[in-house]
């Protein structure tokens, strides 16, 4: 008897009507002589709504008791979904982060999965019960909840299924697959029937909204083959898996919750430079490409995501309160296939596109697999369909 593991998220749980589809397409699984674990999300839009509540209360709550407010979005939906099944006739358990056995790190917001205990979820399904798991949360070494960032559902979805060695692990949302690009921004985006894990985590790591990237890499370790489909309808999704098919640009990403920053003090030392990036470091706020632009002064960039603002902010106000900083949202489009650096084409085609809309480019990044381009401000939607139109095939 194999084991799937299927991850539904918010969209697909939103709400009753909802998650009767999200039952009919486990039962159809589970009466094929499936053992059945399903990862939930919680419904729509709960954790947004939940972080405004408790930013309403405190602009920088403790993140201690943020991971415990925002983990009761994934547990309403386990439990909705849990009660619906045993209505229908199906025995389901619904287990959260700790019960379900996995443990984390430490850090809160962004702990990483360090361990799954199977040996609850196991007796579950050696009961014939369909196991339903609360998303995107653990518990660490204290007894303390944690929570696995921003998409972590689909995290901890492969985790389980690499630890189960589950035969597939179904990724289902809106969406029946994963796209050359954005098809909410651009009409003529196709549909991709596979992709590698490296060109996922390309597509997952520059802000695409498919799948959190931790969980590509724990699918490429593991070898857990993934597949992202819809919950409304019964397209083909997207298979990604170690098969990487020719070198052609796979997909074009753009991103729009960058933060560019610039930071200055009168003075430069290299002990001043180690501090500012071990505080980042200390308040798990990740940094890319921090140049420091001055032999004199200290004068540094570097980009942060819009999520970490924040938490920026009141380090500027506490701890680095020695520097003036200005910032500014940027876009970072980012052009991703297996073996693009080795075809100049591309990059001259998308400096074309550059070059007529009279664009400014703060900085590259290019690689085997991927070019970026960060520009000095947010650019429209127009120019990803543009650079779609003549780069991909």
């Amino acid at each position: 008897m194999d084991t799937i593991v299927l991850k539904f998220g918010g969209s697909s749980v939103a709400d009753n009507i909802r998650l009767n589809l999200v039952a009919e397409k486990i039962i159809e699984l589970y009466n094929k002589n499936n053992n059945i674990v399903v990862v939930v999300s919680a419904q729509g839009k709960t954790t947004d709504k939940l972080i405004k509540e408790a930013n309403e209360l405190c602009s920088m709550p403790k993140e201690r008791e943020l991971d415990v407010l925002l983990s009761s979005g994934e547990q309403m939906s386990m439990a909705k979904l849990a009660i619906l099944l045993n209505r229908l006739g199906y025995e389901a358990i619904s287990l959260t982060g700790w019960q379900a056995g996995i443990q984390t790190s430490n850090t809160n917001q962004y702990a990483v999965i360090e361990n799954i205990d199977t040996s609850r979820i196991e007796k579950e399904l050696e009961q014939r019960k369909i196991v339903i798991i609360a998303g995107f949360q653990g518990i660490n070494e204290n007894m303390d909840i944690t929570t696995l960032g921003r998409g972590g559902s689909d995290t901890t979805a492969v985790a389980i299924a690499a630890s189960l060695n589950a035969k597939h692990c179904y990724i289902f949302s809106d969406v029946d697959g994963v796209y050359t690009t954005d098809p909410n921004k651009v009409t003529i985006a196709k549909k991709l029937e596979e992709l590698s894990y490296s060109e996922m985590l390309d597509i997952s790591s520059e802000g695409a909204k498919v799948l959190h990237n931790r969980c590509v890499e724990i699918g490429e370790k593991f070898h857990i083959p993934i597949i992202t489909k819809s919950t409304f309808n019964n397209k083909p999704g997207t298979i990604i898996s170690d098969k990487i098919e020719g070198t052609s640009v796979k997909s074009i990403v753009k991103n729009d919750d960058v933060i560019f920053i610039n930071a200055k003090a009168p003075k430069y030392t290299t002990k001043l430079l180690l501090d500012i990036y071990h505080t980042f470091i200390d308040n798990d706020i990740v940094v890319k490409n921090l140049i420091n632009n001055s032999n004199y002064n200290l004068d540094i960039s570097f980009y942060i995501k819009n999520d970490v603002f924040n938490k920026f902010a009141n380090l500027l106000e506490n701890k680095l309160n020695s520097l003036e900083c200005s910032y500014k949202n940027v876009s970072r489009i980012s052009i991703i296939g297996y073996g693009i650096l080795n075809n100049n084409e591309i990059l001259k085609k998308a400096l074309k596109i550059v070059d007529i809309n009279n664009l400014e480019i703060l900085n590259t990044d290019i690689n085997e697999s991927k070019i970026s381009l960060v520009f000095k401000e947010t650019v429209s939607n127009t120019i990803l369909e543009q650079l779609h139109k003549e780069i991909i095939e």
